[in-house]
């Protein structure tokens, strides 16, 4: 990938003002054009993930069924449709946030790297300052696409939802596991990005010829491999942020007194015992590997498109 390249760095400012969303940043890029292939991305990925998203947010929200009987019990009782409810607050979602993401990770690797790009503490931090601000855009719609997931959801749709959590909880409510999604977010970036960055550098080493930084397999197998390790290792925290975004009893959550992640951790270990933390991680694992394998491809693929478009002009 040509951002490890350090002679195409050209601004050392971490955000451009306004005016400079028209100047090149580097990769030969502009600002918006990073948001754009990271809103790309993040429609793309989520779009093709969003079953095996819904199979893990029943998993992690309660159900005892596990992955194969949970998929049959969705196509047998709800048809296909099933798999894809709340797909909508997710398109809402998932393309403001990944542009977000995406074009803050890009721009705080340039400000950080003072001319190593390769550091991979640059890469982790990098990583966590990116979802730290695209957490706070994405937790609402997050909240609402989890509670249309689930089994017997009672909304009827996004603005169904949004209009009776609004009157019936408050609006803090979309934002009640955001401290937890950081938590769980930051460490997942932080390994997400690193081995990705690792594991492509890695490639190249082996073999230079074919790993070329402009082919996609690259960045679908960095992208395959960091996720999974990524998604492995948080877990946890992710069955956590299920429990409090699905909170209010349905689909038999339980109600928590305050949005404390330690609260929810020891509800769920007496409740569950310490496998209930880790309820889920099979789709969570086949979800985050294809995901990011889809996701860095399609970034990349958009890049590549924007700059043979500015090299045209």
């Amino acid at each position: 990938m040509a951002t490890d390249a350090p002679a195409k760095f050209r601004r050392p400012e971490l955000f451009p003002s306004a005016g400079d969303l028209s100047v090149a940043q580097h990769d030969g890029l502009r600002f918006w054009q990073f948001m754009v292939a990271g809103s790309v991305a993040g429609l793309v990925e989520h779009t093709a993930m969003f079953p095996v998203d819904t199979l893990k947010t029943r998993m992690q929200a309660g159900s005892p069924l596990g992955m194969r009987q949970a998929l049959r019990a969705v196509l047998s009782l709800e048809g296909t449709f099933g798999l894809y409810r709340g797909l909508g607050a997710m398109s809402l979602g998932a393309g403001p946030a990944h542009a977000v993401y995406f074009s803050v990770y890009e721009l705080s690797k340039e400000s950080l790297a003072r001319g190593n790009p390769n550091n991979p503490v640059v890469h982790a931090a990098s990583g966590v300052l990116a979802t730290v601000v695209s957490d706070a855009v994405f937790t609402p719609m997050d909240t609402v696409k989890q509670r249309l997931q689930l089994k017997g959801s009672p909304y009827r749709g996004v603005m169904d939802c949004v209009a009776r959590v609004l009157r019936e909880e408050g609006f803090r409510a979309f934002f009640a596991s955001y401290k937890t999604t950081v938590v769980m977010n930051a460490p997942y970036t932080a390994v997400h990005f690193a081995t990705y960055e690792a594991a492509k550098r890695g490639m190249r080493e082996i073999s230079p010829e074919i790993a070329s930084d402009e082919r996609l397999v690259v960045h679908a197998t960095a992208g395959a491999a960091a996720g999974a390790l990524a998604a492995a290792v948080t877990t946890p925290l992710d069955v956590v942020k299920t429990q409090l975004q699905c909170q209010q009893g349905v689909c038999g959550c339980d109600r928590f007194s305050s949005s404390s992640t330690s609260e929810v951790i020891r509800a769920i270990i007496r409740r569950d015992g310490y496998t209930g933390l880790m309820r889920g991680w099979k789709p969570r694992i086949l979800f985050h590997a294809p995901a990011a394998a889809i996701c860095w491809s399609t970034y990349e693929a958009t890049k590549s498109l924007f700059q043979k478009l500015n090299d045209e002009k």
